[in-house]
C-alpha cells in the first residue's frame, strides 16, 4: 500500500472514531454515517428488505475499520469512501470525500513510474 493511500485509510480511521455505523452499496459505494439521521437513512435504505441482503454494519470502530477493508477489497474498481452527515440545508454538502475514486489506481501508476528507474 502507498504512501498516499496509508493517509487516505488514516483520514478513514479518524472519521470512524464517531462513526455510527458503515454502508456499502455492494458494488462501489461505501459510506460512513457520522450522525444518527443519516444511519437512519442507511438502516432503512441498505437493509435486506431494500437490498437483499443488510449492507450495513456496527460495531467498535475497529471492527468496522476491518470490514470496511473486506468490503474495499471486493469492490469494483469505482470505489470510493465517504463520511456523510446530515445537513438540512444543503444535503450534498454533507459528504466529505475520505477516500477518493481512482485513488488505488494513483497507487498502482506510482508503482509503473518508479519500476522504470529501477
Amino acid at each position: 500500500m502507498k504512501t498516499e493511500m496509508k493517509e487516505y485509510w488514516w483520514d478513514v480511521e479518524e472519521a470512524l472514531e464517531n462513526a455510527h455505523l458503515i454502508a456499502f452499496d455492494g458494488c462501489h459505494k461505501i459510506y460512513i454515517a457520522m450522525d444518527e439521521i443519516e444511519a437512519e437513512w442507511f438502516r432503512k435504505n441498505y437493509s435486506p428488505k431494500a437490498c437483499e441482503t443488510s449492507r450495513t454494519y456496527e460495531g467498535t470502530e475497529y471492527q468496522m475499520m476491518a470490514v470496511l477493508r473486506e468490503w474495499w477489497d471486493k469492490s469494483c474498481s469505482l470505489k470510493f469512501i465517504h463520511a456523510v452527515e446530515h445537513n438540512e440545508e444543503d444535503p450534498n454538502a454533507g459528504f466529505t470525500n475520505l477516500i477518493p475514486q481512482g485513488a488505488d489506481y494513483e497507487s498502482e501508476d506510482e508503482d509503473e513510474d518508479e519500476d522504470m528507474y529501477v
